[in-house]
This record gives structure tokens, sequence and C-alpha cells, in this order.
């Protein structure tokens, strides 16, 4: 009996075996792996974007950059998708390396935009013209965004990091502002979480301001949010009383944007970009931005 019990275990395992290996597939109709291809590939959205780099350029930390067409493409269908989400305007910042969006996609994205959200385009206003990038002036002149939003970064920096310090580079900025405004845009400056000097920038005709909020989203993921949020709320307080509006951005999430949100009062706008991304893999896009509408409206 004992043997015959060992026998029927050694077949079921074998069989099971065989199965698994998909070499019944086709005779039992009950795929092994339905997650296979060439199923995983008909389900693939828009595969034709995608990058397959060979091993050698993973191990050197290579990056293989999409062509053009593909990049372009890829914006016009990020922003179709924000905006028919319910998406107020979509918010962009060229690079003169074009390590980010290019100027090609720019320009683009203007006459999606127009009629049907606010553009606004960040960046270095005294990055000098090189290659493709026109500098931020001139992409300024040839789209007419709704805001632009000056930024003093620079090549080295992987992300923004920092912020104008109003005190001191409001002289250095009032031409430039002067321009960007001629041009019908409004003016944003990005500045430091306890920032002063607002009264000066909107002397020099800046409308708004942006606050760095990429130390409170840091506290926040470490539970010790509650000082730098008071770091962004009171400059925030303070350029309302300036005249300005107060925007914000860098490292928000949909875990902490609803916090910050309610710590300033008329908050105007906020600008995400890597959380979105991130959390639209797993949700979707225009999931990700109904949420963040949800919170923010």
């Amino acid at each position: 009996m004992l043997r015959r019990l060992v026998v029927l275990l050694v077949l079921a395992n074998l069989i099971f075996y065989v199965w698994s290996q998909g070499w019944l597939d086709d005779l039992t109709g009950l795929r092994a792996h339905p997650d296979r291809e060439p199923e995983r590939l008909a389900r693939q959205v828009r595969p034709e974007v995608v990058v397959i780099l060979p091993p050698s350029a993973v191990a050197s930390g290579a990056a293989a950059a999409p062509s053009p067409a593909s990049a372009t493409t890829t914006a016009q269908s990020a922003a179709i998708t924000c905006l028919e989400a319910g998406c107020d305007g979509l918010t962009v910042h060229p690079r003169p390396d074009l390590r980010h969006i290019r100027p090609a996609d720019v320009r683009l994205l203007a006459a999606l935009l127009r009629g049907r959200g606010e553009y606004n385009i960040e960046g270095n206003p005294f990055a000098p013209a090189r290659g493709e990038y026109p500098g931020l002036l001139e992409l300024a002149r040839e789209t007419r965004p709704t805001q632009v939003t000056l930024v003093p970064d620079s090549d080295g920096q992987i992300t923004s990091d920092h912020g104008f310090d109003l005190t001191k580079d409001c002289d250095m900025l009032a031409p430039l502002v002067a321009q960007f405004r001629e041009l019908g845009c409004r003016v944003s400056l990005f500045v430091d979480a306890g920032g002063e000097g607002f009264a000066d920038a909107a002397r020099i005709g800046v409308q708004r301001v942006e606050i760095s909020t990429g130390p409170y989203a840091e506290a926040f993921a470490a539970g010790t949010a509650k000082q730098t949020l008071a770091l962004c709320a009171e400059p925030a307080r303070r350029a309302q009383q300036a005249g300005l509006a107060v925007n914000a951005g860098h490292d928000l999430s949909l875990d902490n944007v609803g916090t910050f949100k309610a710590a300033i009062p008329g908050l105007a706008e906020v600008s995400i970009g890597h959380a979105l991304i991130t959390e639209s893999l797993y949700s979707g896009m225009a999931n990700v931005v109904r949420r963040y509408l949800q919170i923010l409206h």
C-alpha cells in the first residue's frame, strides 16, 4: 500500500513538472504561464518606445536616449492623458543639456495646450543658448506660455535643489522679469522654504513664487515634517501679504501633498513630475491625475 502511494506521488509530481514547463498547454488548454509571450506583449502599452539595453550598456551605466520622434510622441500622449483626466495645465522644464524635455516637445505642447489649459515653462533665464536649446527667453517668445518659472539651476545639478535669494537676486532678475512680462507671461520665481525678500520680488514685477518643497517631502518621509512645514507656511503667508500668489513644487506626491495643501491657505498651483510618473506605473496616469485633483480641489 505504501509503495503504491509513493508511486502515485512521484507520478503526480512528474505530471505537474511537465505541465509547469508548458509542455501540456496545447493538450490541456490550461496554460501554465499565461503571462508569457505573446500574451504579455499584446498587453504592453506603447511597446515601440521601450528601449532594450544590451548587457554592456547596463554594466557601463550608459543610457539609450529615445529618438526625438518617439520622445515627442510620448510627451504629447502623456499631455493629452493628463488634460483629459482634468488637469488644469502642464509644467515642463527644458534644460540646455537636453536631458529632460526637448525644445521640440516644448513647442508641440504649446500648440496642444492653446485654449485647453495653462502652460508653465521652467528654467534658468541666465543659461545661454546651446545647440537645439535656444534659451528660456527665446522659447517663451516662440511659445508664449501662461507662466514662466525662473529657476537658478545648472547642468551639474541632478535636479533643482535651491531657489533664488530674493534679498540679493532681484536687481539682477529685474530686466529679465520685464522681458517675460512684455511677452504676456506671468512670472514666478523658485525660492527656498524659509526665504525672504518678497516685497522686493513684487517690486520688480514678479507675480508668483514657487516654494521648493524638497526639504518638506524629505522630512515627511522621515515622519518629522512639522517644523519643515512651518518653514514653508510662514514664507507663503509673507509672500501673499506682498501681493504674490504662491505655487509649490519638488518631490510632492499623493502621500504628502494633502498635508502640504492644508498648511498653505490659498495655494495657487503645484507642479508634480517624478511622483506622478512613478505612481502612474502602478495605477495608470489618468487615475493618478484624478486622485491628485480630488486632494487639491
